[in-house]
C-alpha cells in the first residue's frame, strides 16, 4: 500500500527534528571536566602526621585506639591549629606526655608555642618541641639553628624531651621535596649533626617507613644514635625503617582534632624520664 506524499513528509520532518533535538541536548549536557588538584596549603601551616595522612590514608579500624598496653605511656603532639589546649583535661584523661610544633623551615614559629609547651609542663606531663622540616627551603644546620632558636633546646631537668625532627612527605609539593636519596640523608645528617653539638643530646626522627624508604632509600645509618617515632594510622605499628628494631614512640592516628594527635611511648614512666633526662 502506497503512503501518501503527505504522510511521508511528516515522518521526515519528525526524524529531523528527533536528531535535532538530541543535538542540542548533547551540546547543552555540561562537559565533564578534570578534577581540580587539592589546593597547596599555605608554608607553616604544616602539622605532624599531615604528609602521612595525605600518602598512607588511615588504615579500617585505626579511628578506634589500639588496646591499651600496661608498658606503655600515652601522648599527645600539636600544633596551631589546636589553638589553646586543655592541659589540665588531657592530664585527666591519664596523658603523660606531649610534643608542641615550634617551628617550620626558617621562618615559621607557632603562635600558641608558648600556651601549648608550658600548659603542658605546668599540668605534670614530660614535653618536648618539633620542628617540621622543609629541605627545600634551606640547609639542615640552618633549620635546627632555626628550631633551637624558637622553643626546640633541651634542659636536664626530667621533664624536658630532646627536640623532634619531623620528616615526612611534602605538603607543599615534590614529595622528597626535590632531593636525591643520597641527598636526602645529607640534610637529615645535617640537621642531627648541628642539634647534637648544641645540645648534647641526639634528636629523635618522627617518620614513617614509606616515606623513609621512598626518599632516604632505607637509610639506616640513624637506627643506633636516634630515637624513632614511627607515624603509621593502623592497630600495629608494622615495619620500621632499616637501622631501628624498636621504636620509642607511635603516632597511632592523626586527626587534627582539638585535642590533638594520639601516640603512644614504647615504656613505662621511669623510661620516659630517662629519655628527657638524657
Amino acid at each position: 500500500m502506497r503512503r501518501s506524499p503527505t504522510l511521508q513528509r511528516g515522518r521526515a520532518r519528525l526524524a529531523v527534528t528527533g536528531v535535532l533535538t538530541g543535538l542540542l541536548i548533547t551540546l547543552s549536557s555540561p562537559v565533564a571536566q578534570p578534577a581540580s588538584p587539592p589546593p597547596v596549603p599555605r608554608r607553616g601551616s604544616a602539622y605532624m602526621g599531615m604528609g602521612v595522612l595525605a600518602h598512607d590514608g588511615r588504615a579500617v579500624g585505626a579511628d578506634t585506639a589500639p588496646p591499651t598496653r600496661a608498658n606503655q605511656l600515652e601522648g599527645v603532639d600539636v600544633a596551631s591549629h589546636q589553638g589553646n589546649v586543655g592541659w589540665s583535661t588531657l592530664w585527666g584523661d591519664a596523658i603523660k606526655w606531649a610534643y608542641t610544633k615550634a617551628t617550620e623551615g626558617t621562618s615559621y614559629t607557632n603562635p600558641y608555642f608558648t600556651q601549648q609547651y608550658d600548659g603542658s609542663y605546668k599540668v605534670g606531663m614530660v614535653r618536648g618541641a618539633y620542628h617540621f622540616a622543609t629541605p627545600d627551603a634551606s640547609s639542615g644546620s640552618a633549620q635546627a639553628d632555626y628550631f633551637l632558636a624558637h622553643g626546640g633546646g633541651w634542659t636536664k631537668d626530667g621533664k624536658t624531651l630532646p627536640g623532634v625532627l619531623d620528616i615526612e612527605w611534602n605538603p607543599y609539593g615534590d614529595s622528597c621535596y626535590g632531593k636525591s636519596k643520597s641527598g636526602m640523608v645529607d640534610w637529615v645528617r645535617d640537621f642531627l649533626n648541628r642539634y647534637k653539638d648544641r645540645t648534647g643530646r641526639d634528636a629523635v626522627i618522627y617518620t614513617a617507613t614509606s616515606w623513609w624508604t621512598d626518599c632516604t632509600g632505607n637509610y639506616s645509618g640513624f637506627g643506633k644514635t636516634n630515637p624513632l617515632w614511627i607515624a603509621r594510622f593502623a592497630a600495629t605499628v608494622g615495619t620500621l625503617p632499616a637501622g631501628w628494631s624498636l621504636y620509642t614512640m607511635w603516632q597511632y592516628t592523626s586527626s587534627g582534632k582539638a585535642v590533638g594527635d594520639h601516640d603512644r611511648f614504647n615504656g613505662v614512666q621511669d623510661r620516659l624520664q630517662a629519655l628527657a633526662t638524657g
